[in-house]
């Protein structure tokens, strides 16, 4: 399908994407799903090729681009090619934003440089063992004594864990506060009294490290307050949409990513004397699945520009997300069926997509989240 959301400058910085996953990337990658992490050489390569920070400004090391289709065009490549492992998503379209808005000169000056270069990865800390969607839920706190704050609480399902220099962290610092009493501190690597736990031995995305994190009378420097005292919950609301058309899109290319694979498989793979894509039900089968992500596809890179615009609502980037996730799942599955007993092989890119797909409609908020906040839009 022809797309023209996009310029000849995207398409060139594509074909840049595309050469560094196939030099930098996919050679390795069967070895990090292994070792159950990335190498911190890809992103230091990635820091080197203009992949990190590409919002941010030039002097600290960024590319100065504020377009999410840059970002957009990466997580896209990354999913076609089956390389779940960097978690440059989180790093970029995530983290990269709250940096970059929030951060006081000072801050920028010590963090964005190593931010850009891939010396110094992030991650951002929002998930407990007792609140997941549920924001207002978190339990950690952040008690102010003098010029630091004391940090005590645990985390968990968080991507890049174990790799992460910067760890943005969603914590309570007025217990009393509701919604207004949440704040965001960065602790860095090192810091006393901060541990990694596992890492997460999960379904899928054996390659990207995802992990617990605790925090036991950390001494974080008020200097490491993101933004304003409390106003912790209202930048997440701000940002989380961001967070959710990206993962709706990075599943939707995916999925179609495996269906243009299953789609030459049915062409190729013979059965009873023709190739299987000549029987009415697989036929049928593509059809709908073609049909559902041509329809996707329009309305996500309508959400995409809206996005970019910067008027795109809660209400649809949780449309986007509903529906690429679940669509991307449905999408796998059935792929998975007309590959039949090839389709659960690990060799074959859809029975890894089968595995690495799953989670999709769970982090960044559930499906039935999403549908949550669709009708409160909608006035009921």
């Amino acid at each position: 399908m022809q797309r023209d959301i996009f310029t000849p400058e995207h398409d060139e910085f594509r074909d840049m994407v595309r050469t560094f996953i196939e030099r930098e990337i996919t050679p390795y990658h069967d070895q990090w799903e292994r070792d159950g992490m990335v190498s911190r050489d890809v992103w230091l390569a990635a820091g080197r090729a203009g992949l990190l920070g590409i919002e941010v400004e030039e002097k600290f090391g960024g590319g100065g681009i504020e377009d999410y289709r840059y970002y957009l065009i990466l997580d896209e490549e990354l999913a076609k090619a089956g390389t779940t492992g960097p978690g440059f998503a989180v790093h970029n379209d995530i983290n990269g934003h709250y940096f970059s808005a929030l951060a006081n000169p000072e801050q920028k000056e010590r963090w964005l440089p190593g931010y850009c270069s891939g010396e110094l990865i992030s991650a951002i800390a929002m998930t407990e063992p007792g609140a997941g969607s549920d924001l207002q839920g978190i339990r950690a706190t952040a008690v102010r004594e003098g010029d630091h704050y004391i940090l005590n609480g645990s985390k968990t399902f968080i991507s890049n864990g174990q790799l992460a220099d910067l760890v943005i962290v969603v914590a309570r610092t007025d217990p009393q506060g509701g919604y207004r009493g949440i704040s965001l501190l960065v602790v860095e690597r090192g810091m006393e009294g901060f541990e990694r736990g596992r890492n997460l031995d999960k379904v899928g995305m054996h390659a990207q490290d995802t992990s617990e994190l605790s925090f036991s009378d950390v001494a974080v420097p008020a200097s490491n307050l993101l933004g304003d005292e409390g106003a912790g919950f209202i930048y997440l609301m701000q940002n989380l949409p961001r967070e959710r058309i990206t993962i709706g899109a990075t599943a939707l290319a995916g999925a179609e990513a495996i269906f243009e694979q299953t789609l030459t498989y049915c062409k190729d793979r013979q059965a009873f004397g023709r190739p299987i894509g000549r029987f009415q039900h697989v036929r049928f089968v593509l059809a709908e699945m073609a049909t559902e992500l041509a329809v996707a596809r329009a309305f996500t890179d309508r959400a995409v520009t809206e996005h970019n615009a910067g008027r795109l609502t809660s209400e649809e980037a949780a449309m986007v997300k509903w529906w690429d996730t679940e669509l991307g799942n449905r999408v796998v599955d059935r792929c998975v069926q007309l590959h039949g007993g090839y389709g659960y092989m690990r060799e074959y890119a859809v029975a890894r997509a089968f595995a690495d797909s799953r989670v999709q409609t769970i982090f960044g908020g559930t499906t039935e989240i999403m549908k949550e906040i669709i009708g409160r839009g909608l006035g009921v």
